[in-house]
């Protein structure tokens, strides 16, 4: 059985139009079949693709300067899918941004935040997400059943937000991560970095947490809320059912609170010393939230086991 959120299909890639392409600063690794295939392209583009690629260690693009990737042209296109056709990208390349957790019995398909497309998708959904299954659910997975549980109270549009993501906590009796935007903001800078912009908003958030207006925030976003029930119930859904172990369910469950309680004071912050939050800027924080911490195994685990640490 396959599930996937209801908006799952409705997902286009912009290509050109996207400012934080995929193809810059990412090592994409080139699946065996596909290698396979570029090996026998004859001509001109087939020398440069041969020569495009590393075979040390797994196989995978050379990137060029600026860490583009060697096929992505001037106008950020993919000269690769311009000669031979979409259908002869690697695997990862078709793939992104989805992802599938592959459970007892289902696979559990998705669309990746650390695409800005995919971020804006998400997070302007003003209607609750649906989890659509392809095939006979015959499945019992109590820890499914459990995520499932929590994200019906997030979606549990009678209450705010807080109080949601609070019900979601008190079914496996959590506490909220420790509210010390400083202590978070000191903890995350000491974390690999992909994108400077991330540094610096974390930087801002040092400075400038504790003398926020979260109220008049608070106010300002009390017609954006599905904005964070959206972040949240993506957050739960890809990340909570495919635990080790309790601990690790447990982590999970605390890094979508972890993730709310993050996004709300980057946006007050912002929002206090620019006098304007827009839906972009909002998008682009749950972007960067992504390719910073869920992108990065590394910086996942260390949150995940942060998390674990404060919860015992």
């Amino acid at each position: 059985m396959q599930v996937v959120p209801d908006y799952y299909k409705e997902f286009r890639c912009i290509a050109g139009a996207c400012r934080h392409s995929c193809c810059i600063g990412w090592e994409i690794d080139v699946d065996p079949d596909s290698l396979a295939f570029y090996e026998g392209v004859p001509g001109e583009f087939g020398r440069r693709l041969r020569a495009g690629i590393s075979r040390e260690g797994a196989p995978h693009f050379i990137l060029g300067e600026g860490e583009r990737c060697p096929f992505l042209n001037r106008e950020n296109l993919c000269d690769l899918i311009l000669t031979l056709g979409e259908a002869h990208l690697c695997g990862i390349c078709a793939e992104h941004p989805r992802f599938h957790n592959r459970l007892p019995g289902r696979v559990e398909s998705g669309l990746g935040l650390c695409c800005e497309e995919a971020a804006r998708l998400i997070l302007s959904r003003t209607t609750p997400v649906v989890l659509e299954c392809r095939g006979e659910d015959d499945t019992d997975d109590p820890v499914v059943e459990l995520r499932d549980e929590m994200i019906a109270r997030l979606q549990d549009r009678r209450l705010p937000i807080p109080e949601r993501v609070g019900g979601m906590l008190a079914l496996f009796g959590l506490p909220r991560p420790h509210a010390d935007l400083g202590r978070w903001a000191d903890f995350l800078l000491g974390l690999e970095r992909l994108d400077d912009a991330w540094g610096v908003l974390l930087q801002r958030l040092q400075k400038g947490w504790r003398t926020a207006d979260y109220a008049g925030f608070d106010a300002y976003m009390q017609h954006r809320q599905t904005e964070y029930e959206q972040f949240l119930v993506y957050l739960l859904y890809r990340h909570a059912a495919n635990a080790a172990d309790g601990d690790d369910f447990a982590a999970r469950v605390r890094f979508a609170a972890f993730g709310h309680q993050l996004l709300r004071a980057l946006g007050a912050v912002l929002w206090t010393e620019e006098g304007r939050f827009s839906f972009e800027q909002q998008a682009e924080l749950a972007r960067l939230f992504s390719s910073e911490l869920e992108y990065s195994e590394e910086n996942l685990d260390a949150l995940l086991d942060e998390l674990v640490w404060q919860g015992a």
